[in-house]
């Protein structure tokens, strides 16, 4: 005779091991099923006729064609391309067009390009959002398919471009820029100071800007950065231009504080640059470690010189009172823009000079009308440079700084260049940038197609 209660635990165990076939033959059928589906064909994109910009020459190259399978450059040739089978292909006959890499931004704030000072201040944080998801995709529309985003809230906004839920381009996201007490981060009220231990600001709170004194505080800002995704990091190290507290020429940050958040940055791999126009800021950054100077127009000969000697990277942008300005004539932030203007010519002049590693960039913030002109302050840099010294800028010169963030890159593969195995980020010019650079100025024009990643996002040329 059998254990008393035996016989009643043969009926769950029996339907558990029913269930347990039944679950294992479902997973069987399903994967017999999807080892006899046909494999989608791999989308492809055929440039037929284009002469090529490949973002380091002088010249276009003879005309040729450009195969990109997937989100790969995978043949470059003056010879007819013979695509293998199993692609999904599109052919694009160029006409002799150009095709050259996406332009690079490497000083954006997408957050703020297009909202003024008042609305960023006291708008909610998903307006904000929203606001700047349609910046991200009117720059992917301008032909910029990577941007370096050195101060604000972009994280959420690059997970969503990155995932395929809206259109924009890569994200080289600093996050918060970080600031001293007082220092051109601060956008607190004066109502707000002091501000009581540990009070965060509604800049804060929503990660536009973080407040940080003492190298221990810096470095703990800059580590929860790293730690939210940074790929570099930003900090206040001189007065600025949209600031209420400081005046261009007052140095932020003592050289232990600066130090703090290059060294932490250095064991995540990347580096620090900061805001600076004066040659004080500028050369305690350096002694610091910094690897990288945000505008710099102040700057002297002998600075500059220093900044040679360290092989850093000067990061200017093309600031000339060509634009609306934000700011109210005769306002304490016109005086500080004005004089930052006066400091252009002579900065460029002394970039070019020590052969500096330049970087392009706009840094538009607060008004939307001058966040259309992306591409005109691109153009302006014929002001300085030749067309193709300004396209090699704003291409394979910029992505080389973007490589500066080593392993918190957050993509992988070689932009700025028209290359085989780069990353297929592709413009379609419809004439010669290299002999008239104002075509840039004019994107909805003359940019006939626009690929970011092997995807397009615009094709004026469908209907031909």
């Amino acid at each position: 005779m059998g254990r008393p209660g035996a016989a009643s635990r043969v009926g769950p165990r029996l339907a558990q091991t029913r269930t347990a076939a039944l679950f294992m033959l479902m997973c069987l059928s399903t994967f017999t099923a999807g080892a006899d589906a046909p494999t989608a064909p791999t989308p492809a994109v055929l440039f037929e006729d284009v002469a090529v910009f490949d973002g380091r020459s002088d010249a276009l190259t003879e005309p040729v064609q450009v195969l990109v399978v997937g989100n790969r450059i995978e043949r470059i040739s003056s010879d007819p391309i013979e695509p293998p089978d199993g692609l999904d292909l599109t052919r694009i006959d160029g006409g002799g067009r150009t095709l050259m890499p996406g332009l690079i931004d490497a000083h954006t704030h997408v957050m703020y390009a297009t909202l003024s000072r008042q609305t960023l201040l006291t708008s909610d944080i998903g307006f904000l959002n929203v606001a700047a998801t349609k910046a991200a995709r009117d720059m992917l529309l301008r032909g910029f398919t990577s941007i370096r985003d050195l101060g604000g809230p972009v994280f959420g906004l690059k997970r969503g471009i990155d995932r395929g839920l809206v259109p924009g381009p890569r994200i080289w996201p600093a996050g918060a820029f970080i600031s001293q007490s007082g220092g051109h981060g601060d956008f607190r009220l004066p109502y707000e100071l002091p501000a009581a231990p540990d009070a965060f600001s509604y800049s804060e709170r929503i990660g536009a800007a973080l407040i940080a004194d003492g190298p221990d505080e810096v470095q703990k800002r800059t580590r929860e950065q790293l730690a939210l995704g940074a790929s570099q990091i930003k900090l206040m190290a001189g007065g600025g231009v949209a600031s209420i507290y400081d005046p261009l020429d007052v140095t932020q940050y003592t050289v232990p504080e600066l130090r703090a958040a290059v060294g932490a940055a250095e064991n995540w791999g990347t580096y620090v640059t900061v805001h600076a126009y004066t040659p004080r800021a500028v050369r305690q950054a350096i002694e610091a470690g910094v690897q990288c100077i945000e505008h710099g127009q102040l700057l002297n000969e002998e600075t500059v010189r220093l900044i040679a000697e360290h092989d850093l990277w000067w990061s200017l942008q093309p600031f000339i009172d060509d634009q609306p300005s934000p700011y109210a004539e005769g306002s304490a932030n016109r005086r500080k823009q004005l004089a930052m203007y006066a400091g252009t010519d002579r900065a460029y002049g002394l970039a070019r000079q020590f052969d500096i590693k330049t970087a392009w960039g706009t840094d538009i913030l607060f008004n939307a009308a001058n966040a259309t002109r992306q591409g005109a302050k691109l153009a302006v840099m014929e002001r300085w440079y030749t067309p193709a010294e300004v396209l090699r800028m704003a291409t394979s010169g910029n992505a080389e700084l973007l490589a500066l963030s080593g392993p918190r890159s957050p993509y992988e593969g070689k932009l700025g260049v028209v290359e085989e195995g780069a990353l297929a980020d592709l413009l379609l010019v419809d004439g010669n940038p290299l002999k008239d650079l104002s075509l840039v100025a004019d994107p909805a024009t003359h940019f006939l197609m626009i690929m970011k990643d092997g995807e397009v996002y615009k094709n004026l040329l469908a209907g031909d």
